[in-house]
């Protein structure tokens, strides 16, 4: 018995031997195989689904694969875990599982519940509302609502462009929404018109005046009171200057033009020297109590003088008056003769110039161009204010006035304070001369009483007298200021 059971053991071994080797053997075709589970996604591995959609499962199939014998068998058996709500944001995964004998195998897919619906703008309308273009548009009103973060009006932004309005907003999620009111203007755009064209050319004066503009809408309403006028001229200096006009709405809407205003100077005639030898007596700083005495001398003679007048001495203004009629030519010397007051700067010249001028005009019925500087226009008291003579000497010419210096000095303002000594200073200073400008004063007795010998003695020496015009020599100083 035992040697049976000896020879049964050994032929039992003899018959495993082929089992062993046939199960060691699929063994190792399992392992270099590398047999796994291999999971194919329906749709796309990461899914995104709108807020408030119900999730619907894409589906997932398994099968076991390897790479020495790839796919086999049947699919397998999936089973799907991971819950996806739809109504709230957020990331959710599902997880799939399935088995093949002894291996299990697992895949994911991420689930992105997102917003991606932007705000709702609601513009509303009011009945009969009709913006003009001076008020600009008067908001009507609006709505904003999102779908996840509910009202949001208040953080909505308006951006008012000229003939609309764009109104924008974002949600929490980052969706953003803009729309557009167009704004029907009733009216279009108002038109400003210059008074007497966009173009002006214009002599150097003492004063500008605008000569105006309108604006009108289309409704006809009156806008040119609103108008602004930006820029300015200097009527005194030659020169091409820009004003704009413009007038500008409640939105901010500008509407304007510009007119070019040349300011060109006045074209003097030529001075003309005589061809007789001249004598041109001048007399500054009256009319005075002496005046008329000067007056009487002159008419004996028949000799025209010039009087370069000033408004000091009231009670005998009319003396200018009675010049003018005989014959004599009257120029503006200064209203106050108060070197300090005139040039302390253009306008205060130009104020105390003008008043002297009104004065003129008043006692002859006619204004003059001709005028002599106070102090003359190389004077040096005026130097506190550095180059006003130069700017002076330029404006005043190039508005049509001419400024009369000396060459013969009677200095009967300075130390001669006789007769003789006035006589002996003009006949000096009119030696070797053809052409003489006389500066004398007729508020100084004693240069008036000089004038009869001057006379006597100029007529006795060759010269006429004559009174200054637009074309007598000037005489100019060097300005030195």
């Amino acid at each position: 018995m035992a040697k049976e059971r000896k020879t049964e053991k050994r032929g039992l071994r003899r018959r495993m031997l082929p089992l062993c080797a046939l199960l060691f053997a699929a063994a190792l075709l399992l392992a270099l195989d590398a047999r796994h589970v291999r999971f194919y996604l329906s749709g796309p591995r990461d899914l995104e689904l709108p807020v408030g959609s119900e999730y619907a499962e894409p589906g997932c199939r398994a099968v076991s694969a390897g790479s020495l014998f790839g796919e086999l068998g049947p699919e397998l058996h999936v089973t799907a875990e991971g819950a996806v709500d739809g109504q709230t944001l957020g990331v959710y995964t599902r997880t799939y599982t399935a088995r093949w004998l002894l291996w299990e195998g697992r895949a994911e897919r991420r689930v992105y519940v997102v917003d991606r619906t932007p705000p709702v703008i609601t513009l509303t309308h009011r009945e009969g509302y009709a913006p003009s273009w001076l008020d600009g548009y008067e908001e009507e009103g609006f709505r904003a609502a999102d779908n996840i973060d509910g009202e949001v009006t208040a953080q909505v932004e308006r951006v008012y462009l000229g003939d609309r309005v764009e109104y924008s907003v974002s949600d929490a999620a980052g969706n953003r929404t803009t729309v557009t009111r167009q704004i029907p203007y009733s009216v279009g755009r108002p038109r400003i018109r210059p008074v007497g064209g966009e173009r002006l050319r214009l002599p150097a004066s003492f004063s500008f005046t605008d000569p105006g503009w309108t604006a009108f809408d289309d409704m006809g309403n009156d806008l040119t009171e609103l108008v602004r006028v930006e820029g300015a001229v200097d009527p005194t200096r030659p020169g091409v200057y820009e004003l704009r006009y413009a007038v500008e709405n409640r939105a901010g809407d500008e509407v304007s033009f510009t007119r070019i205003v040349e300011i060109v100077p006045a074209e003097l005639p030529e001075s003309v020297t005589p061809e007789e030898k001249t004598i041109y007596l001048s007399f500054d700083d009256g009319p005075g109590p002496h005046t008329a005495q000067l007056l009487d001398v002159l008419k004996a003679y028949g000799v025209k003088a010039t009087f370069f007048v000033t408004c000091r001495y009231p009670d005998y203004l009319d003396m200018v008056g009675r010049a003018f009629r005989e014959g004599h030519s009257i120029g503006v010397h200064s209203a106050s003769h108060d070197y300090y007051g005139i040039y302390a700067s253009e306008e205060a010249f130009y104020e105390d110039f003008k008043a002297c001028e009104e004065m003129i005009h008043a006692q002859t019925g006619q204004y003059t161009t001709l005028f002599r500087f106070p102090g003359g226009s190389s004077n040096t008291v005026s130097s506190f204010n550095e180059g006003i003579m130069t700017r002076l000497t330029k404006s005043m010419n190039a508005m049509g006035y001419q400024y009369f210096d000396w060459n013969v000095d009677s200095d009967d303002a300075g130390k001669t304070r006789t007769i003789q000594g006035v006589v002996q200073n003009v006949e000096n200073g009119c030696q070797g001369k053809d052409c003489c400008l006389v500066l004398q004063h007729d508020v100084k007795d004693y240069s008036v009483a000089a004038v009869r010998q001057l006379i006597e003695w100029g007529l006795e020496n060759g010269y006429r007298f004559a009174a200054l015009d637009m074309t007598s020599p000037p005489a100019h100083h060097e300005p030195a200021n």
